[in-house]
This record gives C-alpha cells, structure tokens and sequence, in this order.
C-alpha cells in the first residue's frame, strides 16, 4: 500500500467558519464565556476575519489557549429514573464557549475529509 503523508492546511477560511458559526441553536446554555449563541453569532458578522486570522495562526504555530481546553460539565438527574444510585441515571452536559465548539467542528470537519481522501478506514 502506497503511504502517502498527510497535507492538512493550517489556514482557516472564511467562508467554512462562517458556515459553522451559524450552525448551533440560538437557545443552548451558556459556556464559560457567558456569551450567548445569538449574540456571538451577530458579533462574529463583524469579527469574523479577524477570528479566522488569530485562528489560522494558532492552528499553524501548534498553539492551544489554555482557557480553548476549559469546559464545565454539569450533572443532571434523568427523570423517572427508579434508582438514582446508578450512574446511568444521570446525563453529563459540557459547556464550552461557542468560539471552541466551532474551532472543534472545523477540526472534526478536516479529520472526516482526510479520512475519506486518504482512506484511512477500510472497509471490506
């Protein structure tokens, strides 16, 4: 089998991010950054070069924010459960500020393309 390497651009485009951004639901909690969906996505109207610039430049230096890698995960009770002494019973929720959900997506976005155009899964 052929082995070919991997040539993943670092840069970010415009068009892809803003794709994203509209994507989650204006009525989803809140992440550590207090911004609400609705309010991010209009900000990111005016903003948007200038995420994608800042983004693309961390994405090609290897650099992580340590506050991109913060989330809080909230534990919620799942109704009519008979036992509540079963970790089953409860349902895990992660709140992460919306910048990290679609830097994350476009992350997810490249390593699926990469895997169908590589070929990475086989299938008999």
């Amino acid at each position: 089998m052929e082995q070919r390497a991997l040539n993943i651009s670092p840069i970010i485009l415009i068009e892809e991010i803003s794709k994203l951004i509209k994507s989650p639901l204006n009525s989803k909690a809140l992440g550590l950054d207090g911004i609400l969906n609705k309010v991010f996505k209009i900000a990111a109207l005016v903003i948007i070069k200038d995420l994608v610039e800042i983004a693309s430049y961390y994405f090609a230096n290897k650099i992580i924010l340590k506050s991109l890698k913060e989330s809080i995960i909230v534990v919620l009770r799942k109704e009519g459960k008979k036992y509540y002494s079963l970790p089953g019973s409860y349902r895990l929720i992660t709140l992460k500020n919306m910048l990290v959900k679609i830097l994350e997506k476009h992350v997810a976005n490249i390593m699926s393309k990469a895997v169908e155009e590589y070929r990475l899964f086989l299938w008999n």
